[in-house]
């Protein structure tokens, strides 16, 4: 069947509308949770990192460079996660319908990017308020979310589908995610690795597709000094690598996925 189908987008596009409409329902501020979670996380993350431990390494809109990758690394946890558990809760249309079911898993990763959205559109305003200059740099949200997308979407393919078999894959998961967190310069930057002496460390780091995509975010939108890895990382190829493991883990994820799901309506 084909993927881009006339019905498989329809089919899309009802699902996003439906999980977008339902993932707030019955709270009291319904969709406004999209911007007051990672709002309030990052309070409490700047709080304790920079007033409190002190992780401001000086850099300019320090704030700013660590609520940009607060979200985006939000968004990272939100695809994977509803992504993978997406073929499971779907279990019931599977048996029923008959259509692609990488529509499934897209259609997380598509929910998550709404979200994501809307806490730019939030981290934009908080970045000009706090006098960050406007420039043509910031049209390289769109790239680099293309980059995003296809790895957080390739990533949700391969654990949606060792999800369906092995649901140990869930907690497992989860561990992963944190320790990737406190691995990805997120709350500190690369600066701050970089003046304990850790330069290796900072160049290992840079290898991750997510690493290297908050980094380009703050070097483009916030301040033109934070490094990058192009900037740490001497040899071209090796600087590549996070730019071209995007596409390729799309493309094995999708490849996996694809040539399991005529079994995933026999096992659910």
């Amino acid at each position: 069947m084909n993927f881009f189908s006339k019905e498989n987008r329809i089919l899309l596009r009802e699902m996003v509308k439906t999980d977008f409409k339902l993932r707030y329902q019955g709270s009291f501020i319904g969709h406004l949770w999209s911007i007051l979670k990672p709002l309030m996380l990052f309070t409490i993350m700047y709080l304790v990192f920079v007033r409190f431990l002190r992780f401001d390494d000086g850099t300019p809109h320090y704030a700013i460079g660590l609520l940009i990758g607060m979200v985006t690394w939000s968004f990272f946890s939100e695809a994977t996660n509803m992504g993978m558990m997406s073929i499971v809760s779907r279990g019931d249309l599977l048996r029923k319908l008959n259509f692609s079911k990488e529509i499934i898993v897209i259609s997380s990763v598509v929910g998550a990017s709404i979200n994501y959205a809307i806490n730019l559109i939030v981290v934009f305003i908080f970045a000009v308020v706090n006098g960050v200059p406007l420039t043509v740099g910031w049209l390289v949200i769109f790239p680099i979310f293309i980059e995003l997308f296809l790895f957080s979407a390739g990533i949700a393919f391969l654990l949606s589908t060792l999800f369906v078999r092995f649901r140990d894959i869930g907690p497992i998961w989860e561990v992963v995610m944190q320790a990737g967190m406190y691995a990805t310069p997120i709350i500190y930057s690369l600066t701050f690795i970089l003046q304990r002496g850790q330069e290796t460390v900072a160049k290992l780091m840079m290898i991750n597709p997510l690493a290297q995509i908050i980094q380009d975010l703050r070097h483009y939108i916030v301040y033109s000094g934070s490094m990058r890895g192009w900037d740490l990382i001497g040899n071209k190829w090796i600087a590549m690598i996070p730019y071209l493991l995007p596409i390729f883990i799309f493309i094995i994820g999708y490849y996996i996925f694809h040539k399991s799901a005529k079994k995933f309506a026999e096992i659910l």
